[in-house]
């Protein structure tokens, strides 16, 4: 096969794809996610987008690990794990009805020519479950603001912000390690 200056080669028109591919991944990760491995607003004081994913097991752990040093009642775990728990599930939903978009993504984008309308009406809706899923998480820290004490949630934001903080510095040392010496 060969090609006119105006045809890309097919190498390049696979690389195109899967670069083109990759960000809309990426942006179905943060709608995803909402907040991803950069919390999001409401996100950063609390636990994170991981708090509302996994087993009904997994999330009870780490409400507990999470109100640990506040010294949370045991009523206040249980409202607590109540919240995360309906959010969890929430989300999860919201996940998997995600995977559809993110497939019509890759369908999009690898198709012979792509239509910008249909990416923009694709983007869109990814933008509108992003925002569902911010929703549901913020309404899910609105609960849980009304379980505990103004002091417990100013010691756990601290040491959410400590956690933040320290997996900033292990980043950062990660990257030192990778860059070449010269």
């Amino acid at each position: 096969m060969t090609s006119s200056p105006m045809q890309p080669k097919s190498g390049m028109r696979r690389y195109v794809a899967a670069v083109v591919i990759g960000l809309a991944g990426s942006i179905g990760l943060a709608a995803w996610a909402h907040g991803g491995g950069h919390h999001g607003p409401g996100m950063a004081g609390f636990g994170g987008p991981g708090m509302f994913a996994g087993s009904p097991e997994r999330v009870s752990r780490l409400v507990d690990h999470m109100l640990r040093d506040v010294n949370a009642t045991e009523a206040q775990r249980t409202q607590v794990k109540q919240i995360v728990t309906a959010a969890a599930a929430d989300l999860k939903a919201q996940r998997e009805a995600g995977q559809g978009l993110r497939d019509r993504a890759a369908a999009l984008f690898t198709s012979p020519t792509v239509d910008a309308n249909a990416a923009e009406s694709l983007r869109q809706q990814m933008l509108g479950q992003h925002d569902q899923a911010s929703r549901r998480v913020m309404q899910a820290m609105l609960d849980i603001s009304r379980v505990l004490t103004p002091e417990q949630r100013t010691q756990l934001a601290e040491r959410m912000k400590q956690r933040r903080d320290m997996m900033q510095r292990h980043m950062r040392e990660r990257q030192d390690l990778d860059r070449p010496t010269r």
